[in-house]
């Protein structure tokens, strides 16, 4: 994955003029750093994601098009489904976690479209993780769903008010689940 880009490549990413990227780097508007020894500018990846939120630019081209999801469940065939189906697809690029501890850091780094999270992790359970990720404003736009096999409807209402966009119940249909994500999404 690209982690620098050229002033040219930030202004094919953004759909704008060269120019204008030129002018933001100048202003500050865009965060970056020249090349030592000549003119050269170059915008690190986190600059370029971040002046593309501040000003309403969909990272579709930086993410190769790609919805980025993070499956989150201490069960291998589990995930193993997950990431063959969703992989598959093609719309998606898919990373996985078995604990909470493990999914706030790739949360953090990857950065995910969607978490796909189960309830009964080893460590926290899944509600507690969805209320980490909501009490995070860097995260509004990220889409929730959680799976789990052992929840009551006051659980269900309960992961709802924590902030989960939507609950599906193990065992599932994987076809409806992946209509589901890619309304969640609009892919």
């Amino acid at each position: 994955m690209k982690t620098v880009f050229t002033t040219g490549e930030a202004a094919e990413i953004c759909k704008v003029s060269q120019q204008t990227i030129i002018r933001c780097f100048d202003s500050g508007r865009l965060k970056g750093f020249r090349v030592p020894g000549s003119r050269f500018r170059r915008i690190p990846r986190d600059a370029l994601m971040a002046f593309m939120k501040d000003n309403g630019i969909p990272p579709d081209q930086l993410n190769n098009g790609k919805s980025k999801i993070l499956v989150v469940d201490d069960d291998p065939e589990i995930v193993e489904l997950f990431v063959d189906v969703l992989e598959r697809d093609g719309r998606f690029e898919v990373k996985t976690a078995s604990t909470g501890y493990d999914a706030g850091i790739l949360t953090n780094e990857f950065r995910p479209d969607l978490i796909i999270l189960d309830y009964m992790l080893p460590d926290v359970n899944g509600n507690v993780v969805c209320k980490t990720i909501r009490s995070n404003e860097e995260y509004n736009g990220t889409k929730i769903i959680i799976v789990s096999g052992v929840v009551n409807q006051d659980e269900i209402d309960e992961l709802r008010k924590s902030g989960a966009d939507d609950f599906v119940k193990k065992p599932f249909n994987i076809d409806k689940l992946i209509e589901r994500i890619g309304e969640l999404l609009a892919v």
